[in-house]
């Protein structure tokens, strides 16, 4: 591979950015190469222009300051004590706790609360999606459909 480029002049950073929306993929992929110095991941069209936006600014105007990164590895460590492979299992298991999820369902608008460890609707702990969804209509329903969510298990 090439040494990826280390710099960008800040004067044609907007050009650049705007640029990015009209190339055909395999410039984009190109300018990953340039950019990043490897291969561009097999990603969609969307994340690869995203990061090579955010990459053409990070190489103009300079990265995270190091305080940034150190405090953003604490709070890693705090929530998963640095093991990545928790942190993407619970991404992927269930929204954030906190997330409210609203469904209106036969005129009657349901708001759910994402908890630490299950599901809260009307005040009552449930330990999955598809349970609310059975009690708020009395028939089996997938809970991730009943409220809509999507990219769930392994999608990217």
């Amino acid at each position: 591979m090439t040494t990826p480029i280390t710099s960008i002049p800040k004067d044609t950073v907007i050009a650049r950015l705007a640029a990015l929306r009209a190339m055909p993929i395999a410039q984009l992929k190109q300018q990953w190469r340039e950019l990043y110095g490897k291969e561009p991941p097999p990603f969609s069209r969307t994340y690869v222009q995203s990061r090579l936006a955010y990459r053409i600014q990070e190489l103009a105007y300079g990265g995270l300051k190091p305080e940034t990164v150190a405090r953003l590895e604490a709070i890693g460590e705090q929530v998963d004590g640095g093991n990545i492979v928790i942190r993407r299992i619970r991404h992927q298991d269930k929204p954030i706790a906190g997330t409210r999820l609203i469904r209106e369902w036969q005129g009657v608008e349901h708001t759910v609360t994402v908890l630490a460890e299950g599901y809260e609707w009307q005040g009552r702990p449930y330990q999955s999606l598809s349970a609310v969804a059975r009690a708020i209509t009395g028939t089996r329903w997938n809970g991730w459909t009943f409220f809509s969510l999507k990219n769930h298990r392994g999608a990217a």
